[in-house]
């Protein structure tokens, strides 16, 4: 039996060619990503990584986090990414969950995570420390080929964790025929071959940026500029030598703003793709005005990969994410059922296909309850299909908020708050925000006489959660709105606020 996705990625992989350029002038070939894979796979075996084992990663973007990821492939691993926000406290819970063999960190992080995976047994190592003892110094030792380890079309190639609306994460199990299946799809889909150049600004922790990013590009042989964040004067003196472009909607608010956005600097620019949240119309048609260039929006979400995406040709419409993926069958449903409602009428998403993950990492009740008897996963989000077949996602089912491409759950966030000294109660809401989407925002309700004021929050909460998932805003009310069952309407509050960030 093969390596199913890594057998896959090399069937015509040209070794000379370029597959990452950084900003600094330094490349790595395809040859180059081989022989380092197979140097870190073979560290990976040194240390006792076996078959179906996980390795938890918290690192900072570099081509040698990648091919990490690829060596975990290799060697058989379940590749666990973790979002470099994470504080000690989320990571605790993340590592004892997942229980993986290796956990790969920082330098700066390694003494503090070091008596949290003891627990678990796991092993911490970082992945380079410029020299010192490291992944990559034992790699060092290693030879340049690695017979990679047999894995099925069905075996788990990665764990993502997603929130859940209690504020436990899920763990998304992904498979390599998941991850091979939709980048086979989208390569063909959005048309990429080895003369691509793609910028990538995005992380490489969760889906976008890892494996829709990644993997097309690896599957068509193209290269890619790794930058280490998004910056928009970066991304526009790149254009004239890049072909395809991958970012979420904040990225293109920024854009546009930039008098350097014209015509002339994109026209090596053949597509501009966005996703993880969506693309405000405004956007789309300030930046073909601009530019000339219609921008492509898709549809998709970590248990998922890409599900739909407005066509490469024909009319990519502004506020829709275009058509059901080649392999991908989506229908809308009455919420709560299974019945499906007619064209035109709000509903629940509900997706089957080759991509569509293998169900949460020891939760078999919950992987059961999002799955329908006929094999469809039910997405959560509400939408739409127009008459003209294309996919409107028009709302988000429990609450979800989704800032700057990062999913949020609110609940995981009121957690928090409601410990803090002072605070009686809170709502947490996601309102339009010109930046990112949305804008994350706390309503509260004090604690009779308290003094409580909103620095205080946002000071508070620094330590105890990821950034992303920090209140971009603190506001303050006697009573939350209730409805006759006494469940808080957060609609309500979504609507009092709407334009908060607004100009």
């Amino acid at each position: 039996m093969s390596n199913h996705l890594f057998d896959a990625i090399c069937s015509e992989l040209r070794p000379e060619s370029i597959f990452i350029e950084t900003l600094s002038g330094e490349t790595h070939t395809y040859e180059d990503m081989l022989k380092t894979s197979a140097r870190l796979a073979g560290a990976l075996i040194r240390l006792g990584v076996k078959p179906g084992d996980r390795i938890a990663a918290q690192v900072e973007k570099s081509p040698e986090a990648l091919m990490l990821y690829l060596a975990c492939v290799r060697a058989g691993a379940v590749y666990l990414p973790l979002n470099t926000a994470y504080t000690l406290a989320e990571l605790a819970y993340f590592i004892g969950d997942a229980e993986p063999r290796l956990v790969v960190c920082t330098p700066e992080s390694k003494t503090a995570l070091l008596p949290v995976a003891s627990v678990k047994g796991a092993v911490v190592e970082t992945l380079d420390e410029n020299g010192g003892g490291s992944l990559m110094t034992l790699a060092g030792s290693e030879k340049d080929h690695f017979d990679n380890v047999a894995r099925g079309a069905d075996d788990l190639a990665a764990i993502l964790y997603t929130s859940g609306t209690t504020g436990r994460s899920k763990g998304a199990m992904l498979t390599h025929d998941n991850l091979l299946s939709n980048a086979a799809t989208l390569r063909d889909y959005w048309r990429f071959t080895g003369d691509d150049k793609l910028i990538h600004a995005l992380p490489i922790f969760h889906t976008h940026g890892l494996f829709v990013a990644s993997n097309v590009i690896l599957l068509a042989g193209a290269s890619m500029v790794f930058l280490p964040k998004f910056d928009a004067d970066q991304i526009l003196s790149l254009m004239p030598r890049a072909t395809v472009m991958m970012g979420v909607p904040t990225f293109y608010v920024r854009l546009v703003q930039s008098k350097d956005l014209t015509p002339e600097r994109t026209s090596n620019m053949r597509l501009f793709i966005s996703g993880s949240a969506p693309l405000l119309a405004e956007t789309h048609r300030q930046f073909e005005a601009m530019t000339g260039h219609r921008i492509l929006e898709r549809y998709g979400m970590t248990e998922t990969n890409m599900n739909t995406s407005n066509p490469y040709d024909g009319e990519r419409v502004a506020g829709t994410v275009g058509f059901p993926l080649p392999g991908v069958s989506l229908r809308v449903t009455e919420p709560g059922s299974d019945r499906p409602v007619a064209d035109g009428e709000t509903g629940m998403i509900e997706v089957k296909g080759p991509n569509v993950f293998k169900g949460y990492w020891q939760m078999p009740e919950k992987t059961a309850a999002e799955f329908r008897a006929d094999g469809y996963f039910i997405t959560g989000d509400l939408g739409m299909i127009d008459e003209n077949g294309y996919v409107h996602i028009v709302g988000r089912d429990k609450d979800l908020v989704i800032s700057g491409g990062y999913n949020i759950y609110p609940k995981e966030v009121e957690s928090e708050i409601d410990q803090l000294p002072g605070v009686f109660e809170s709502a947490v809401i996601g309102v339009p925000h010109p930046d990112f989407g949305e804008g994350l925002t706390a309503v509260i309700v004090r604690d009779g006489s308290s003094a409580l004021e909103e620095k205080d929050v946002l000071n508070a909460l620094q330590d105890r959660i990821a950034r992303y998932k920090q209140p971009k805003r603190v506001l303050f009310v006697s009573e939350l709105p209730r409805n006759t069952m006494g469940k808080v309407q957060k609609n309500v509050l979504r609507k009092t606020y709407a334009g908060l960030y607004q100009a």
